[in-house]
């Protein structure tokens, strides 16, 4: 039996249970800190806890991938993943859900890059640009459909499990792809390769020391901490990047920095993430915190958002195909719109009937953005630097989101004559940010077929090939 059948939905599965846990844990926090007895503070860790452990190992995981087989690490952070899943559920007090949810989030960390490497060295390139839109697609409805998925099991109290239910609810999902993984064709590393681990260090460093302040720094009041971990997140960065050339085996291959491609690919998830989900949380908290709405009833309030995003996914193949990278400038500008027109609509009963379309158009537009991104940037991408772009674009994604959120809060939670001007204020925010992104995205140039973009297609031998 050919394993290769089962290669996208064991990956695609997976993928959707990571992008869940972001946001799903989001609409749940309320009933976990009264459940728990739990601090704002503690609260604000288990939710930054999976996002710090998923974006610190995700470039490290791509090299420990090429070195040890995709496959094999992709199996092992599917049981890690499952395992703190299982001890989220079970968490008898904040603490040990909080040290569950870095586990939770260390399995994501070290699957994610292995799927998009296994789609490029798995996927026949004539069936690339389709299994890439479908990952895109699956990380875009995954992300929306947390806060969907959790305000009905949180509502529906299911057993009597309360919050509990939305970390159980990933666990049959991991087993799954974890039993899917064992059908694929086995795949070998790279003879000889080495993992560069003052390198690990340094981006471990860089990226725990930026998220940390990030998810905490506003709760907290921007203590003297927070400034130091932004420095050391800054040294800590700048020597990872600066030294790239001189180390052996680098984590990013230098050539990441020559690739005009792969640096704007990168820079286009960063920004466009930095405006989702920020964009969705903040349309939950406010529909919750100002206006009353219960975890359920706000769910239902972005269904069209979510399931129009469904629609622009399945769109996307042929739209990119059409247009390339105008595709994604159109979406972010009808993001842009959206956000605008929202911040009105939102504050009246008959406006936030109105604004049903409205976050229709805006789904769509997100789904198509999700759908079409990574097809179009791996698609421009070749050699060396295909392999740490596979780790790359997650982290962008991950740091990216993390970032937003809480320049997000910041623009929603400055002096505001009310939360009506609140919601307004980060609305702008928002607006600017898909702005910026559609900005980004007219430098991303659409590849040729030419014979330079053929001789830089990584050969089938590459890193991680299949045996």
């Amino acid at each position: 039996m050919n394993g290769r059948r089962f290669l996208l939905p064991v990956v695609l599965s997976a993928t959707f249970v990571q992008l869940l846990n972001v946001t799903i844990a989001q609409i749940a926090a309320p009933a976990i800190q009264s459940g728990l007895g739990a601090g704002s503070g503690a609260v604000q860790l288990v939710l930054a806890g999976y996002t710090l452990a998923y974006a610190c190992l995700l470039i490290t995981a791509a090299r420990l991938g090429e070195r040890y087989g995709y496959r094999r690490l992709f199996m092992l952070g599917s049981a890690v993943f499952a395992a703190g899943s299982v001890a989220c559920a079970a968490a008898p007090g904040s603490g040990c859900l909080i040290a569950a949810r870095l586990v939770q989030g260390a399995g994501s960390g070290l699957v994610a890059p292995q799927v998009l490497s296994l789609i490029r060295t798995g996927v026949s390139p004539d069936r690339r640009p389709r299994a890439l839109a479908l990952y895109g697609a699956t990380m875009g409805v995954a992300s929306l459909a947390g806060p969907l998925i959790g305000g009905l099991l949180v509502g529906a109290d299911l057993f009597g499990l309360g919050w509990r239910a939305v970390f159980l609810v990933t666990v049959p999902v991991a087993l799954v792809s974890l039993a899917g993984a064992a059908l694929l064709p086995p795949t070998r590393g790279t003879e000889g390769q080495r993992v560069d681990w003052v390198g690990s260090a340094l981006a471990t460093t860089g990226f725990a020391t930026l998220i940390l302040p990030c998810a905490l720094g506003r709760e907290a009041g921007w203590p003297w901490w927070t400034w130091a971990s932004f420095a050391v997140a800054a040294v800590s960065l700048t020597c990872f990047v600066r030294t790239l050339r001189h180390r052996q085996d680098p984590l990013i291959h230098p050539s990441v920095l020559r690739d005009g491609t792969a640096r704007r690919g990168v820079l286009l998830v960063f920004v466009f993430n930095a405006g989702v989900p920020s964009f969705t949380y903040l349309l939950f908290l406010h529909l919750q915190s100002a206006l009353g709405y219960s975890a359920l009833s706000a769910a239902l309030t972005s269904a069209p958002f979510a399931a129009a995003a469904v629609v622009g996914s399945r769109a996307a193949p042929a739209l990119s195909r059409l247009l390339g990278a105008k595709a994604l400038t159109a979406a972010t500008l009808v993001l842009a719109g959206t956000s605008v027109a929202l911040a009105p609509l939102i504050e009246t009963g008959p406006g936030r009937r109105a604004a049903l379309p409205v976050l229709a158009a805006g789904g769509a537009a997100f789904g198509l953005f999700t759908a079409a991104v990574f097809t179009l940037v791996l698609a421009g991408v070749g050699g060396a630097a295909a392999s740490s772009v596979s780790g790359l674009l997650p982290t962008a994604q991950q740091l990216g989101g993390s970032i937003g959120v809480t320049a997000a809060g910041l623009a929603y939670f400055a002096p505001a004559d009310g939360a009506n001007a609140a919601f307004a204020h980060a609305m702008a925010y928002e607006a600017a940010v898909f702005v910026l992104t559609a900005l980004i995205a007219l430098r991303l140039r659409r590849p040729g077929p030419g014979p330079e973009r053929t001789r830089r297609e990584p050969a089938s031998g590459a890193h991680g090939q299949t045996a």
